[in-house]
């Protein structure tokens, strides 16, 4: 049990060594420190339970550190994403070197790092709670280095403000249940149940958690302070905040909602199923008309937290209405997605680092042919836009198909109202996936394809050895997380029956891989193909996912294998270079290609990421950007058009319904409060007269 003392250890090592002269030996530390962290996820896993009893609060219980099979999983993935974020940053923040001291933000992100492991390991309401606060702190610390850029700090304090808001409605959520259960331990609330609660209280916790921690999350409504921050913050920094952060919101929510107090009714699980919907889809459609990259990549980060949020509103709704094995499934999905993300998103925001250190530009508009300049960067990050973009064989297809699949599970509900709920939202997931594919199609087609279209992308030198290291070691996780999806589904499944109402895993896991609880047909069919594929040898049995109907009770609802795709999909790419190579040796001649009858073509008439995204604008325009357009145009002789000039003046659609009008209404209070404040004295002799009249019939009618 040496890991927890050693990675706290290594964690003030890292946070002392961002003393050192120009913070040369915070990477290396960090990286230590991002390698203990993984030890310990390992020693979390396989010690699930454990407790670290630290000191006593009087009356209240003990403060204390517990091993929680969630908690483990989340320190595994937040270990990947500081160790990748670790080797990036040097050659990242060199570019800096003559603008700031860097050393602050060295022992921010060790000290972040180490609060992120205190949230995922408190035992109880008070660590939680303060080590919530310190990486509220930190992170906006990260996000604001670079203050002298004028937007940033605004970015960083709106961040901050809504982390706040976010802390007091936990606050207020989890005080009934302390003060039910008379214990801040989470042990102890979990065991007092939920009889202690009317059902009016149980939802407001639910309410107010799920709210709470949603801003952390960037669910919707309060999603607009995430395009914002990253931006702001430098690339490694918004490489934490979505990897690792982001997935904190979420851990709150199932740590209250599932784990302290099962949710009132199934009633709110179609809830969480609902804004995860909204999220995707707002944040899907903004990313796919956003020019600006690491914009993009925050409102993707929206996307793909309300993906998350749709698994987990699925699985409380099995489980609510008595399916725990789909529930099981619905988990599964939902931690596979949320993994997945973090190692996609990880090497985005990296690689988007890398393009902003190579051009000193993000915008898609004016990059262009950077394949040619940036070649390793240029692969990584095709492999990180094809897993983003759910196509096989990298991970994001598994973990999507997996979460749709278990929508249209809903079947088994028979109930028309909540088979409904689940097909709009399966509707949904389908849409999203169809334009998560053409943002990012066009992102890595706009930025590395192509013609230059400035001097920043014609000049730009690729990244060096560690950042390249970097981007690789992610690029070949989201590939492994892929191809071999069974495997990681059944690892997966220890951690999701921690969290699902069914822990018989025997009752689902063989209907994927073991021919015995398939239909003859369905396993003459299957077995041979390999659904009990090395079931001996390896430690997940099977390289197929099936699943049959248990309402025809023949036929399947679904069968897939990444693994035989991706060797389809390899051996299919080797035949056609091979037949490439061998017919077209010696026959086939490179020329200049036609340009229209032109001499030439200049950059800027070519296709932008802003004319890719047009059509989408026009269809989607209502909610993006209704009536907030101005157009110049620049004519010669009063009919030939030289020139069109659109600018957007829209805002954002989360601003726009429901920030403005909060603050509108915040102004008016404020002023209807100063109108009342006159110094007169008869006047506040009135107001107490009014307030006591008040407060006596309150007390008359209760």
């Amino acid at each position: 049990m040496i890991a927890l003392p050693l990675f706290f250890g290594l964690t003030l090592v890292a946070a002392a060594a961002g003393l050192s002269r120009r913070g040369r030996w915070t990477a290396p530390a960090g990286v230590a420190q991002a390698l203990a962290l993984l030890a310990l996820a390992g020693t979390v896993l396989t010690h699930p339970g454990q407790e670290w009893l630290l000191w006593p609060l009087a009356g209240w219980g003990m403060l204390r550190l517990t091993f929680t099979d969630l908690g483990g999983f989340l320190l595994m993935v937040t270990a990947v994403v500081f160790l990748a974020v670790y080797l990036f940053s040097p050659g990242y923040l060199a570019r800096y070197q003559d603008r700031y001291d860097q050393r602050p933000l060295g022992i921010t992100l060790a000290l972040l790092l180490g609060s992120i492991a205190l949230i995922l390991l408190a035992g109880d309401v008070v660590t939680f709670l303060i080590a919530w606060e310190l990486m509220s702190v930190l992170s906006y610390i990260t996000v604001v280095f670079d203050h002298e850029t004028p937007e940033n700090p605004r970015a960083a304090y709106a961040m901050l403000g809504a982390s706040e808001l976010g802390f007091l409605m936990v606050l207020a959520a989890w005080l009934p249940l302390v003060l039910a259960a008379h214990n801040i331990g989470f042990s102890a609330i979990a065991a007092a149940g939920p009889d202690r609660l009317t059902v009016g209280v149980r939802w407001a916790v639910f309410g107010l958690s799920f709210l709470g921690f949603g801003v952390k999350a960037g669910l919707f409504p309060a999603m607009s302070w995430l395009p914002r921050a990253h931006p702001a913050a430098p690339a490694h920094a918004s490489a934490v905040l979505s990897g690792a952060i982001l997935n904190l919101g979420l851990y709150g929510i199932i740590l209250t909602n599932v784990l302290l107090l099962p949710p009132p009714s199934p009633a709110a699980g179609v809830i969480v199923l609902g804004i995860g919907v909204v999220t995707a889809f707002l944040g899907i459609l903004y990313a796919a008309t956003d020019t600006h990259i690491k914009r993009l990549l925050a409102h993707s980060s929206i996307e793909n937290m309300g993906l998350v949020t749709i698994g987990i509103g699925a699985a409380m709704t099995f489980d609510g209405v008595g399916l725990p094995v789909l529930g099981l499934l619905a988990w599964i999905a939902a931690l596979y997605q949320l993994l997945n993300h973090s190692v996609y998103k990880t090497l985005l925001f990296l690689g988007a680092g890398a393009i902003d250190q190579a051009t000193d530009e993000l915008n898609m508009d004016h990059l262009g042919g950077l394949a040619r300049r940036l070649k390793w960067t240029g692969v990584f990050l095709l492999a990180g836009t094809m897993a983003i973009a759910a196509i096989p064989p990298f991970n994001g297809f598994a973990s999507e198909w997996l979460l749709l699949q278990s929508l249209l599970r809903s079947v088994a509900m028979a109930n028309p109202a909540l088979e409904t709920a689940f097909a709009l939202a399966g509707v949904t997931v389908a849409l999203t996936a169809g334009l998560a594919a053409t943002a990012f199609i066009r992102f890595y087609g706009m930025t590395f394809l192509g013609r230059h279209r400035s001097d920043h992308a014609a000049q730009a030198r690729d990244v060096t050895a560690t950042q390249r290291i970097a981007m690789g070691l992610l690029a070949a996780l989201a590939l492994g997380l892929g191809i071999a999806p069974t495997y990681v589904a059944t690892g997966l499944a220890r951690v999701a029956a921690s969290l699902a109402q069914s822990h018989d895993l025997a009752a689902f896991i063989p209907t994927f891989f073991q021919p015995a609880t398939l239909p003859p047909a369905l396993a003459s069919a299957f077995y041979p193909l390999g659904a009990a594929l090395g079931q001996h040898v390896l430690p997940a049995p099977g390289v197929v996912f099936m699943h049959p109907s248990t309402r025809l009770h023949a036929g399947v609802v679904f069968a897939m294998s990444p693994t035989y795709l991706a060797l389809a999909i390899g051996i299919a790419l080797a035949l056609a270079f091979a037949l490439a190579r061998l017919l077209g040796h010696g026959r086939v001649r490179r020329g200049r290609p036609w340009l229209g009858g032109a001499r030439t073509v200049d950059a800027g008439l070519t296709y932008t990421a802003t004319g890719v995204a047009r059509p989408i604008w026009v269809v989607f325009r209502a909610v993006l950007s209704p009536g907030q357009t101005v157009d110049r145009e620049e004519v010669v002789a009063e009919h030939f058009r030289v020139s069109v000039q659109r600018e957007d003046r829209s805002r954002y659609v989360v601003d726009r319904l429901i920030v403005d009008p909060s603050i509108r209404g915040a102004r008016a209070l404020a002023h209807l409060f100063a109108r009342m404040h006159r110094g007169s004295v008869n006047a506040y002799v009135g107001y107490a007269f009014v307030a006591l009249l008040v407060a006596m019939l309150l007390i008359r009618i209760t």
